[in-house]
């Protein structure tokens, strides 16, 4: 099942509209990549495990 982070979920000043799918440890990989750099989030281990907490189910758009 492919997931899903998005950070409209999210409230932020920037107003990010990024959203991010695909299998989950690339998920966790890129969401975690532009919370860093974008957001300026810390990087570690607990970045990747509150980003993995926060994914959801992808809705196939084809279905």
């Amino acid at each position: 099942m492919r997931k899903v982070a998005d950070c409209r979920d999210f409230p932020s000043d920037s107003k990010c509209t990024l959203t991010i799918s695909g299998e989950e440890e690339e998920v966790v990989r890129a969401a975690g990549d532009h919370a860093v750099s974008v957001h300026g989030h810390a990087d570690g281990p607990e970045l990747r495990e509150q980003i993995r907490s926060t994914l959801k189910d992808e809705v196939p758009q084809h279905a």
